[in-house]
C-alpha cells in the first residue's frame, strides 16, 4: 500500500480564473510519472520539485519573440533529447559523489536547516545535489499531495494515456476536413493546396472569431501578442482592439472567444488561419460574403464530422504505429497501482470503436490480429472504463444516462445506474462491475459509487485538456488533478535559450 507519508509534487488544480493563463506542467508522457511516484522504495522524494520561476517580460520584447517565432527561429518543437542537453548545464552526479562533495564543505541547505533547528541533524542531505539540474521530463506542482489520501487514480486517454505522432496524426483531421470544406461546403479548390503547420501554433492561445484574430494575453488579462490569420498585428491596432477600456478589464469570456485548451486545437487554428488568409487576400467571392464566424463554424463542422465519420479512426485502425507513440512503461505503471490496492479508472470522450484500437495497440506493443483485439485484455489494467464521457458535462450534469458497452459489438445496454447500484444490496457496486465495467456517458455520481469513493480529494485524474480535465474537475468536483503537457521539453529549451535576451532586457 502507499505509505501516507509520502508525498507526491504533481500539477494541481490550483486554478485562477482564466484557462487560458494558466501554465500547469507534466511530463511529456505518462509513464515518465512512474518513477515520480512509484510506491517502490527506491523512489526518493527529493526528486520532485516545484517550479520557482515566474517571469513577466515587458511587451516589446514579447513582441519580438513572436516575431522569431514566425521567422522560424524558436517554435518549441526541439526534441526531448536536445532540450536536455540545454537544460542540463553539468552531468548528473551521482549519490555517492554528492555525498562525498557535502561532507568537504558546507551545502545550498545549510543556512535553512539551521533555521528549523536541523543543523547536522539530516544525513540524507548529503546526498542532493549542490545544484538543481531542471529537466523537462520533470514534475512540477503547485502543491503537495499526500498518495495516502488517493484511492483512485484516473487518466483520460488521447494525449494521455494515448500520445501521437505529429505532424502525422494531425493531419488525418486536418486533410479530411480540408476536403469537406471544398467538396460539401463549396469552398475554392485551392483551399486544398495548403499545408498544416502544427509548429506554428502553442496552447494557451484565445481565438476571437468574430474578428479572426489569435491573441495571446497575460496573467492580467493584457493582450500581449496578436495576429489576423498568420499577419501580426501591430502594437497600435492591437492596443485599440483590446485595451481601450474605460474603467473596465476584458473579461475574454464571451461567446466569440475560444480558448485553445488542447493539441487538437491546432488543427483548428491551422484551418482557420488559412481560411482567413484566403478570404482577405485572395479574390474569392464565396469567401467574401461570409463572416469571420461563419468561416470559423464551417471549419468545426468539417474537423468534427472526421472524428465521427472514420476519417480519423479508420486509418488509425489499419496503421496504428504511424500515429500512435508506444510506451514500455505504461502498462507497468498500471499493473503497480492495481497491485498496491489503488482504484484506476480510463475515463474518456473517445467512442468505444476508437477506444478499443488504441488501447489494444498500447497494451500488445503491436498490431495484432482480430480475434485478439476482440479480447480487449488492456480492460484488465482497469477497476471502470468510461468511453464517450461528454467532458466536461460529465462533471456538471447530475442527470446524464448510463449505458453498458457490448465489448464485442459495441452496442449500447441500458442501466439503472445508481438505483440498480444500490437495489444489488450489500457490496452492489462491485456485483454491478461483474456484469460489465465498461460504459458509455453517464456523470460523476456514477463513478464515485462504483469505485466507492467518498469525496472528491480522494480521486486524483490525470488528463491534457486545460478545461474540462483539470479545472472542472477541481472546481465542481474537488478532485486533485494532474496536467500532461507534451510540449514542455520543447517550452523549457526556448526559456533557457532567452535567458541571456531576458536578462539583457
Amino acid at each position: 500500500m502507499y505509505d501516507s507519508k509520502m508525498k507526491l509534487a504533481l500539477t494541481m488544480a490550483f486554478l485562477g480564473s482564466q484557462s487560458s493563463s494558466l501554465a500547469f506542467n507534466l511530463p511529456a508522457t505518462v509513464s515518465s510519472l512512474t518513477a515520480r511516484y512509484s510506491t517502490s522504495t527506491s523512489t526518493s522524494t527529493s526528486r520532485l520539485f516545484a517550479s520557482t520561476y515566474d517571469i513577466d517580460p515587458d511587451e516589446s520584447s514579447e513582441q519580438r519573440l513572436a516575431d522569431a517565432v514566425g521567422a522560424g527561429t524558436g517554435n518549441g518543437s526541439a526534441s526531448s533529447s536536445s532540450s536536455e542537453q540545454v537544460l542540463s548545464s553539468s552531468p548528473p552526479m551521482s549519490t555517492s559523489a554528492s555525498a562525498s562533495a557535502s561532507a568537504s564543505g558546507p551545502t545550498r541547505f545549510d543556512s535553512l536547516l539551521a533555521d528549523v533547528g536541523l543543523e547536522g541533524q539530516l544525513s540524507s542531505m548529503g546526498a542532493l545535489r549542490d545544484k538543481r539540474v531542471i529537466s523537462g521530463n520533470d514534475v512540477f506542482c503547485n502543491r503537495e499531495l499526500q498518495l495516502g489520501s488517493v484511492r483512485a487514480i484516473g487518466f483520460d486517454m488521447d494525449y494521455t494515456i494515448a500520445q501521437y505522432k505529429q505532424p502525422a496524426f494531425d493531419k488525418l483531421a486536418f486533410d479530411g476536413a480540408k476536403e469537406k470544406l471544398v467538396n460539401e461546403l463549396g469552398y475554392p479548390e485551392e483551399f486544398l493546396n495548403i499545408e498544416y503547420d502544427h509548429e506554428f501554433w502553442v496552447r494557451g492561445l484565445i481565438i476571437d472569431t468574430q474578428r479572426g484574430n489569435f491573441i495571446k494575453i497575460d496573467r492580467h488579462k493584457y493582450v500581449r501578442v496578436a495576429y489576423h490569420g498568420y499577419t501580426p498585428i501591430s502594437s497600435r491596432t492591437r492596443k485599440d482592439l483590446y485595451s481601450r477600456f474605460f474603467n473596465q478589464v476584458p473579461s475574454f469570456g464571451e461567446k466569440q472567444y475560444v480558448d485553445m485548451d488542447t493539441l487538437f486545437q491546432f488543427v483548428d487554428a491551422s484551418l482557420f488561419a488559412s481560411m482567413i488568409e484566403m478570404k482577405d487576400n485572395g479574390e474569392h467571392e464565396f469567401m467574401d460574403y461570409k463572416t469571420y464566424e461563419e468561416l470559423y463554424n464551417d471549419m468545426r463542422h468539417s474537423v468534427d464530422l472526421c472524428h465521427r465519420d472514420g476519417v480519423i479512426k479508420d486509418e488509425v485502425a489499419k496503421n496504428p504505429e504511424k500515429y500512435i507513440v508506444l510506451d514500455d512503461e505504461m502498462v507497468p505503471m498500471l499493473k503497480q497501482y492495481k497491485e498496491d490496492g489503488i482504484k484506476v479508472f480510463l475515463l474518456t470522450n473517445s467512442l468505444w470503436e476508437y477506444a478499443s484500437v488504441a488501447m489494444n495497440y498500447l497494451y500488445h506493443q503491436a498490431d495484432v490480429d482480430e480475434d485478439l483485439k476482440l479480447k480487449n485484455e488492456w480492460t484488465d489494467l482497469f477497476d471502470l472504463v468510461v468511453v464517450g464521457s461528454c467532458k466536461p458535462a460529465y462533471m456538471r450534469d447530475p442527470y446524464l444516462n448510463l449505458f453498458r458497452v457490448n465489448m464485442e459489438d459495441g452496442s449500447l445496454l441500458n442501466t439503472d445506474g445508481l438505483y440498480e447500484i444500490d437495489a444489488l444490496g450489500d457490496n452492489g457496486a462491485q456485483k454491478f462491475l461483474n456484469q460489465g465495467k465498461v460504459f458509455q456517458g453517464g456523470n460523476w455520481k456514477h463513478l464515485t459509487a462504483m469505485l466507492e469513493v467518498d469525496a472528491g480529494e480522494e480521486i486524483l485524474y490525470v488528463g491534457d485538456h486545460l478545461y474540462s480535465d483539470v479545472l472542472r474537475s477541481k472546481r465542481t468536483l474537488g478532485w486533485r488533478s494532474a496536467f500532461i503537457m507534451p510540449e514542455l521539453p520543447g517550452e523549457m529549451k526556448n526559456f533557457y535559450e532567452q535567458i541571456p535576451v531576458r536578462n539583457k532586457i
